[in-house]
């Protein structure tokens, strides 16, 4: 791990309560700049407080070509920063936000299971969309279950299985031990294999975690449930997709914004689950 700033556990003026509306504190163009606080497998560990660096540029001599690459991308990435201004982990939040204003994937009251969940991001956006909190006591309160094989910071309102292979059976049965018999409303998986660097090996090896996630969903979610899984482009697409359009009303092939424009992520997103044809229910039931 590098780590590339300092913690101000505690800054004066400022509120972390509301976060996406405390401006005091932070500081202004041309003076600091707020940047990730550790390079961790590429994603962001996640630290109480506000993350700043000094004014003096980061030293990337002595740094190889990649690393290089990769750290002058972070500070200049605009998803990067409104991620740390808006106290999300990672930028990958704003994936999940721009499929939802779309989609509408996410509401009060829902149940959701996020598969890859580390470090917390999709998690974070997932909390305050099913008002897993109570937040609104308006509005129904929603339950977050959220997994990952890597150990990640708790995220509050979410039921956290971390240093857990989604793919081995025994998680699959925490989970299901979790809901309690309660249906779903959405799985996401934003899960994606270590890369090898080989194109077809990559693609196949998350084809298979998409694949998981996907058997999972048909068993937990509830009739017009959604599914949405990461998937890197390549030639077993198409026959995903068609497996997705076999038990859902709708399959979309969505690529955000927010996704880097040299990444060949896509998301699989099947809408409307027809739980009435995998478990024999009888006949369409009814929904609302």
């Amino acid at each position: 791990m590098i780590c590339l700033c300092r913690v101000i556990t505690n800054v004066k003026g400022a509120s972390l309560v509301n976060k996406r509306t405390w401006t005091e504190g932070i500081p202004s163009p041309g003076s600091t700049e707020m940047i990730p606080l550790l390079v961790w497998g590429r994603k962001y560990f996640h630290t109480p407080g506000v993350l700043w660096r000094s004014k003096k540029p980061i030293k990337l001599k002595g740094r190889s070509p990649s690393s290089q690459q990769w750290l002058s991308r972070q500070v200049n990435d605009p998803y990067v920063k409104q991620a740390q201004i808006e106290n999300y982990r990672a930028r990958s939040a704003f994936k999940l936000l721009e499929i939802d204003a779309r989609f509408r994937l996410l509401r009060p009251g829902h149940v959701v299971v996020d598969c890859g969940a580390a470090p917390g991001s999709w998690s974070q956006v997932a909390v305050e969309k099913v008002n897993a909190l109570g937040t609104d006591p308006n509005k129904p309160k929603g339950k977050v279950v959220s997994v990952d094989l890597q150990y990640f910071e708790a995220v509050e309102g979410a039921i956290l299985l971390t240093e857990s292979d989604f793919t081995h059976p025994a998680t699959q049965s925490k989970i299901l031990s979790i809901l309690n018999g309660q249906l779903i409303n959405a799985v996401l998986s934003d899960m994606a294999p270590n890369a090898t660097g080989v194109r077809v090996m990559d693609h196949e090896n998350i084809v298979r975690l998409c694949r998981s996630t996907l058997n999972f969903a048909q068993d937990v979610l509830r009739e017009d449930g959604h599914f949405l899984g990461k998937l890197w482009d390549g030639h077993e697409m198409a026959r995903l997709k068609e497996e997705i359009a076999r038990v859902f009303r709708s399959v979309k092939v969505v690529r955000p914004d927010a996704s880097r424009k040299e990444s060949s992520e896509i998301f699989l997103l099947g809408k409307g689950f027809k739980r009435y044809l995998i478990h024999n229910v009888g006949g369409i039931p009814k929904t609302g």
